[in-house]
């Protein structure tokens, strides 16, 4: 975290004494009950506001939002956001399962040995049935992300796969195989949101919205909306721009069927047809909707709360023209969304370059 925060601070031209507010995501192998505060200690910094985030896979794109707030208020003028773990190498297998497990409800769901896979098998399934995507088509999605990753030299997945390895991959809670869920990975990312940011590489965050529908797989009342398509609608709202001002697409997907879903719900792709958009090329690097660039979490790697935050480092670099190797042709608007749980809290932001 102190890495990916200094790394952070250099780009923006800043010293970290000229920070002083900290939003800091959770961490299930720390889990500090004020890990803010630990982390501006061990940062050595004093910020005049500090507070740990706890939004699942929401956290990053929550904290950007908050921060936003922090700024528009006049309470800071230059926060910094930070999330990672070490989640691959500080945490043991099962200990991993039984934590993340703790999503589900206490007296209906984690009694029956459910795990985070399992709970996303079963919206894959229903999703799978009323929409028509087939288990092919969700392949098609690990294999997009592994193709995007292979150009980033911090991914933790690089080699090249194909349909046929995705779907002969071990399988974990059917329809999902092992190439359909992200892996356990190790790092950080952090981001400062600022009042006076330097000049050149200006990004804005035009728009903000959340939507929190449910918290438990047994309690979601509409497979056509999780909360996903009205977060994005706030979002919209506020940025008064619509979809076809975006073109640059940063969607959270934590196994192949929450990207398929989020695309759909949220208005990029039509129920049941984004895989065949993926395949017609609209979401390729070269594509008029650019997706991930980085990989995702499905082959860029999923560090906790920093996993999420990844979608957001890899947007500015993209917007900011500061992509290396990975950029791609000059993005003006992104649209970026993020859920934590079982598509449970949703956060979607709209970022836009300015200047």
């Amino acid at each position: 975290m102190a890495a990916a925060a200094q790394s952070a601070l250099d780009e923006a031209g800043l010293d970290r004494r000229e920070v002083d507010g900290v939003l800091c995501g959770y961490a299930t192998t720390l889990p500090h009950l004020m890990l803010a505060t630990l982390f501006c200690e061990r940062f050595a910094i004093e910020p005049v506001y500090a507070h740990g985030i706890q939004m699942g896979g929401a956290t990053g794109a929550g904290m950007l939002m908050l921060a936003r707030e922090l700024v528009r208020s006049g309470r800071c003028r230059r926060v910094l956001a930070v999330a990672g773990e070490n989640r691959l190498s500080g945490q043991q297998r099962d200990s991993a399962i039984a934590t993340l497990a703790q999503v589900g409800d206490p007296d209906f769901e984690v009694p029956n040995g459910t795990m985070v896979p399992t709970y996303y098998a079963l919206l894959a399934s229903r999703y799978m049935y009323e929409s028509g995507l087939a288990e092919v088509d969700l392949a098609a999605f690990a294999v997009a992300m592994r193709e995007n990753a292979s150009r980033h030299p911090d991914a933790h997945l690089r080699d090249p796969i194909t349909l046929d390895d995705v779907l002969r991959s071990k399988p974990i809670a059917s329809p999902l195989k092992l190439l359909d869920c992200c892996p356990i990975s190790d790092g950080a990312v952090a981001l400062v949101v600022s009042a006076d940011p330097p000049h050149g590489a200006r990004v804005a965050i035009a728009g903000a919205g959340q939507a929190h529908r449910h918290q438990h797989v047994t309690a979601i009342a509409d497979t056509r909306n999780f909360g996903a398509r009205d977060s994005a609608a706030r979002a919209f709202g506020e940025a008064g721009i619509d979809r076809a001002d975006v073109d640059y697409l940063a969607i959270y997907d934590s196994f192949t069927i929450t990207l398929a879903i989020l695309l759909e719900e949220t208005g990029f792709a039509p129920f049941g047809g984004s895989a065949e958009l993926l395949r017609a090329g609209r979401f390729a690097p070269d594509g008029t909707l650019p997706l991930n660039t980085h990989g995702g979490m499905l082959s860029f790697g999923h560090s906790g709360a920093g996993g999420g935050m990844g979608h957001l480092a890899e947007t500015w670099r993209q917007l900011a023209g500061r992509a290396g190797d990975r950029q791609i042709s000059p993005r003006r608007c992104a649209f970026v969304h993020a859920d934590g749980g079982v598509l449970s809290a949703h956060v979607s932001l709209i970022l836009a370059r300015e200047g």
